[in-house]
């Protein structure tokens, strides 16, 4: 679940240093260049990402009382819906900055996976996904790779 087609635009660049309250001069402007953890935002230009609101769908809100946000069961975070899935660990390689007026293209491929045996929750099973952006000129500019962990059982409280 990824993105065919993410252009890195300036005020795209700008609204995600505003929204993690960065106010460093390089992420704003013509000569832009993305925050580090950028390339997560391309999940808002891929239309089946279960997280992103459907225009014309039913508005699931964005806490308890407007219904909760859908179950998602998969993808990345390795998660179930169930409370047994949640996303581990991130990790972003960058052979360059991203810079406005980029346009990244994705792949994703199956990392690694194991197992653990778990004190509280049973068996515990990671998996990596690994997707690789490629820019215009199919140079590989950042390579991110995600862990979920799933358990065998949810955690009581």
């Amino acid at each position: 679940m990824v993105a065919e087609r993410f252009p890195i635009e300036e005020g795209h660049i700008a609204s995600f240093a505003r929204s993690i309250g960065d106010a460093n001069s390089v992420f704003y402007g013509p000569n832009a260049v993305a925050p580090p953890t950028f390339v997560q935002s391309s999940a808002q230009w891929d239309p089946d990402y279960p997280l992103r609101p459907k225009v014309g769908g039913a508005w699931w809100g964005s806490g308890r009382e407007a219904g909760g946000r859908p179950s998602y069961g998969g993808g990345q975070s390795g998660g179930s819906g169930g409370g047994t899935g949640l996303h581990a660990e991130q990790h972003y390689e960058y052979a360059r900055p991203l810079r406005a007026g980029d346009v990244l293209t994705a792949t994703v491929k199956p990392g690694k996976t194991w197992e653990k045996e778990g004190r509280r929750a049973g068996k515990l099973v990671f998996s990596e996904t690994v997707i690789e952006y490629r820019d215009q000129n199919g140079e590989l500019v950042v390579t991110a790779r995600g862990v979920g962990v799933r358990t065998e059982k949810p955690v009581g409280s």
